[in-house]
């Protein structure tokens, strides 16, 4: 038997991944004085504390949590599918925990060199596979397949949030500092940090160019299209509208990020990510 443990980069929260069979284990993040879980208060107070004047800090989750669900499921054949390592030490955590354990040969933790909807999709066909009994071989090549099929962009409304967190890279950081401007970073091929990508003067020009970059790519029909948003649903809405005409045919998924999404892109960022099904 595989079973699937994953993060909360899937943006599931742990009750919705019993329905699918799976473990998601929170990210934490401290913001003020306290100290939550991911997905474990509504968005909306999280933001609050946010226009209060706090500055949240994001971390991966404690190696103990990781170390716990490994030992419950010893006995099965574990399959870890981490948030892409440099964005988070989520998927060090994991390979830390794999050595702790007294299971660690049935465990296989993978760095999916994505995150948010594609991260959530690779999950999902993992977890049905597991449900039909395919073996470990099969999901992980699955999982490959997915990884070299998927890309993410990111237009944030504030970049400040993306300087503090360190995940850009120089060039991205020195477009960030630009006024008057909608800039697009793109998840570099190894999941590992975000690079430049381009320019808008509205989130609609930021939006098409994102497309016209899809179209390049042959996205379509045979495509998943995230529309991810920092509690700013009228924007992927407009974005949804966008897609659906420009790609028609192509499966549009909305979803809201997370309390560690909002803390590195900042409230009212948007991302927009594609993956083959």
């Amino acid at each position: 038997m595989v079973q699937i443990i994953t993060d909360s980069s899937t943006l599931y929260t742990e009750e919705e991944g019993k329905a699918l069979g799976i473990v998601p284990i929170p990210l934490c993040v401290t913001i003020g004085e306290k100290e939550i879980r991911d997905l474990s208060i509504p968005v909306e107070a999280f933001i609050a504390d946010i226009d209060a004047g706090h500055i949240p800090v994001s971390s991966q989750p404690p190696i103990g949590d990781v170390l716990e669900v490994f030992e419950r499921y010893k006995g099965s054949t574990i399959i870890n599918l981490s948030m892409g390592d440099g964005l988070s030490g989520t998927y060090q955590t994991a390979c830390s925990a794999r050595e702790m354990a007294e299971n660690r040969e049935d465990i296989t933790v993978v760095n999916t060199r994505t995150l948010c909807g594609p991260h959530r999709y690779m999950v999902e066909c993992a977890a049905a596979m597991a449900r039909e009994g395919q073996s470990k071989e099969a999901i992980l090549q699955m999982v490959e397949e997915k990884m070299a099929s998927t890309k993410s962009y990111l237009i944030p409304q504030d970049f400040a949030y993306l300087k503090r967190g360190g995940r850009l890279s120089p060039t991205a950081a020195w477009i960030g500092s630009l006024l008057n401007i909608k800039p697009i970073v793109v998840l570099n091929k190894e999941g590992a940090r975000l690079d430049k990508f381009g320019t808008g003067r509205t989130l609609k020009g930021a939006v098409k160019a994102v497309f016209k970059q899809m179209e390049r790519d042959r996205v379509g029909e045979k495509d998943i299209l995230y529309i991810a948003h920092g509690a700013v649903p009228e924007d992927a809405e407009m974005i949804r509208d966008m897609a659906l005409e420009r790609f028609p045919g192509i499966d549009v998924r909305i979803l809201l990020l997370s309390h560690v999404f909002i803390t590195q892109g900042g409230p009212g960022c948007v991302a927009l990510q594609h993956v083959q099904k």
